[in-house]
């Protein structure tokens, strides 16, 4: 209702710290490494750290959460999933009857009620999902496939989390699981749901590979790994130069070295994983007994997928593979703010007219493109130059930047915009910055 209101970056609860260089004040143990994404999102004022592995998510960063988590939906959806939500308090009984309760160790956070029941904070919901569907003990094979999802918290205790939110004890997470009449009918929702995943990486223009995974303590026999290659990755992979074959070291014997489709040398690279899926079989409904009812009325047990995507990581993940050292860069789908407006310092010749023509530009923005009204930031930092703002605004990486300089008083009057992610700077008049700002697409 009525004006939009621009958000202006001196209200912003964004602590900038953008001066710092080293590791200082930072983590809590002097000389742990920090890696690109960790020192930016903290120089950046996107996060806080909290306790080891744990962190405040400031405002920009659940902005650019809640943007992600939005096409992540549309993926889950346009692949027929259907979005819940499951307790992070789950039972013990549950873990004890799959035997992970044991088999997980460490890594699960326990803890027991006042009546000295014990429970978990789910790190995953296999056990949980399980259990739910086989609570509908009239489920029928008209009502297959089932492809349940949610996104929330997860918890993992980490010996030594490190990297910011790239292994934190503390994170968000998409997890799908499905539920299909026989294994070609399970199989098939495998490669569809991988189909959305790539989908998703490609939308964001993330380089990501492919690759063949272990199946680790979640189980099942067919699994892949989603990778976003980078130095700080703690997968080893081994690829084919030219696509044939990708996997993570742990899956090869240690003689593999060459491709098995062209026989080319394989390459050695470090990858983040940013996404998990693994093809069950029954391993988990035999176990709850979640069954449907066959066209013969006779019940069977569910074939299984499941399907994680880490929505945390990806974010920090994305600012470590695209940013340069000292400046993030975000996927321009998902960035916090997609364009932050720079008026002329106080007390300069164009101080004036600059601020009329940049509130009508913000104005006539906000008319013909309203997604993008609440899209822009101001910097009201008037005190100081346009040179240095616009510094702090290419360190943020808002994908564009629309200063009022020294031709906001030519007529018509003319706009100097940077265009981040191209790496490109255009002068444009008020119908050009709409122009261009037409093309931005946000979730």
């Amino acid at each position: 209702p009525g004006r939009a209101r621009r958000p202006l970056l001196s209200q912003l609860f964004q602590p900038l710290n953008l001066q710092v260089g080293g590791e200082a004040g930072w983590e809590g143990r002097a000389g742990d490494p920090l890696c690109r994404s960790q020192k930016l999102m903290l120089q950046g004022g996107l996060i806080h750290p909290s306790s080891p592995g744990c962190y405040y998510y400031l405002p920009p960063t659940v902005r650019a959460m809640e943007k992600l988590i939005k096409v992540i939906d549309e993926e889950m959806q346009a692949a027929g999933g259907q979005k819940l939500n499951m307790p992070s308090l789950s039972s013990a009984e549950l873990w004890r009857a799959s035997g992970r309760w044991e088999q997980m160790g460490t890594e699960l956070f326990r803890l027991a009620d006042r009546h000295g029941k014990d429970y978990c904070l789910g790190p995953t919901h296999e056990e949980a999902v399980t259990e739910l569907v086989a609570a509908h003990s009239n489920l029928s094979y008209k009502q297959l496939p089932l492809r349940l999802y949610q996104v929330t918290r997860k918890f993992r205790d980490e010996p030594k989390p490190r990297f910011g939110l790239l292994r934190s004890r503390e994170f968000y997470m998409k997890d799908m699981y499905t539920f299909d009449a026989s294994e070609e009918a399970a199989r098939q929702t495998y490669d569809l749901v991988c189909d959305a995943y790539c989908s998703l990486f490609n939308r964001l223009g993330l380089p990501f590979v492919k690759v063949r995974a272990a199946t680790g303590n979640i189980g099942g026999t067919v699994s892949h790994e989603f990778q976003l290659p980078a130095d700080v990755g703690e997968d080893r992979l081994m690829l084919c130069p030219d696509g044939h074959f990708a996997a993570n070291v742990e899956t090869l014997n240690g003689e593999q070295t060459s491709c098995p489709t062209c026989r080319t040398k394989l390459t050695r690279t470090r990858g983040i994983e940013v996404g998990h899926t693994f093809y069950l079989g029954t391993k988990y409904s035999s176990v709850s007994n979640a069954v449907f009812y066959s066209p013969e009325n006779k019940p069977q047990l569910a074939e299984m997928g499941c399907y994680g995507l880490g929505v945390t990581r990806i974010l920090a993940a994305s600012i470590e593979v695209l940013s340069t050292e000292d400046s993030i860069r975000w996927p321009s789908l998902i960035a916090p703010y997609q364009l932050c407006f720079i008026p002329p310092k106080r007390g300069s010749k164009e101080e004036e007219e600059g601020a009329a023509q940049l509130e009508r530009v913000y104005d006539d923005l906000a008319e013909a493109l309203p997604h993008l009204a609440g899209d822009s930031v101001l910097d009201d930092r008037t005190q100081l130059t346009i040179g240095k703002r616009l510094k702090d605004a290419n360190k943020l990486g808002y994908p564009y930047v629309v200063i009022a300089g020294k031709r906001i008083c030519e007529d018509p009057p003319v706009f100097e915009v940077w265009n981040q992610n191209a790496g490109e700077v255009l002068f444009l008049t008020k119908e050009g910055v709409i122009e261009l700002m037409s093309k931005v697409q946000v979730p």
